[in-house]
């Protein structure tokens, strides 16, 4: 089973994208397992092990819902914060064999001043990385 780890933020378009990318690999849906998460502040963790807050994130059931509605075998995580941490270490704790990040455009200095998760992950992953754009709704 080939494991793909989906970090979504909170913009539906990139969501739509990273899933879009998913459903769009050379591959029958039965031989991928999809894993969704989003980085929860740690106020909003009750128990790291249920991803129960998650569901309040727009862009995890929609992720989650368009990659069940074409077969995928789809399970919520939750990121620990900072998210680069966390989505590497969800990568390595599910043994993930790949990561699809969104990411959004940023300046040379807005990337300095605010740092960049994707540019992180992409940086430090031991797994492939790949970052996409956006799918308009």
């Amino acid at each position: 089973m080939y494991r793909i780890l989906v970090p979504v933020d909170t913009d539906p378009d990139r969501a739509r994208g990273q899933a879009a990318f998913v459903e769009d690999l050379p591959t029958d849906a039965a031989n991928i397992e999809v894993i969704v998460t989003h980085a929860l502040p740690p106020d909003d963790v009750k128990d790291p092990d249920d991803p129960e807050g998650l569901e309040e994130v727009e862009t995890v059931p929609l992720a989650r819902d368009y990659l069940e509605e074409r077969g995928y075998d789809v399970t919520l995580a939750t990121a620990r914060l900072p998210p680069a941490d966390g989505i590497l270490d969800l990568a390595e704790d599910h043994e993930a064999d790949h990561i699809v990040m969104g990411s959004r455009k940023r300046s040379p200095t807005g990337k300095v001043i605010f740092g960049s998760v994707s540019q992180q992950v992409l940086l430090e992953s031991p797994v492939p990385v790949t970052i996409v754009g956006t799918k308009p709704a």
